[in-house]
């Protein structure tokens, strides 16, 4: 699998933008970071539940090196890494309550609820 670039377009606000907060779970990681505050690798694991600890360690280098992220080692034994959210990824929250209004609004009200649970999508049966 190769890397594709991670540079935004320069004619574009939105692209630089979205460059920065790409990827399934960069938006949620600043959200639990935003929320529980400094958070442990194994903590955000859990938190994230079906992430593979690669991709979790991939998405926190990527934020990490795009500012939004700061990464501790304390001095314990064993070393202890902790994870927050530096006031570069404070400023991505407003913007993140906005989507996750519209998603609410305009994403999950086609889903079919079964229980608290369990929500399956609704999709429209196949047209031939």
């Amino acid at each position: 699998m190769e890397n594709r670039p991670r540079a935004p377009r320069i004619d574009c606000a939105l692209d630089a933008a979205m460059t920065v907060i790409e990827g399934r779970w960069k938006a949620t990681i600043l959200c639990k970071l935003h929320v529980k505050g400094a958070l442990r690798f194994n903590q955000l694991m859990k938190e994230l539940e079906i992430i593979s600890p690669r991709i979790l360690t991939k998405q926190l280098r990527e934020m990490e090196d795009d500012g939004l992220i700061i990464r501790t080692v304390k001095a314990e034994v064993p070393v202890c890494v902790e994870y927050s959210i530096s006031e570069r990824g404070e400023t991505l929250v407003p913007a993140l309550r906005i989507l996750a209004a519209w998603g609410k609004d305009n994403v999950l009200q086609y889903n079919v609820h079964f229980d608290e649970n369990i929500i399956i999508p609704h999709r429209e049966p196949h047209v031939s």
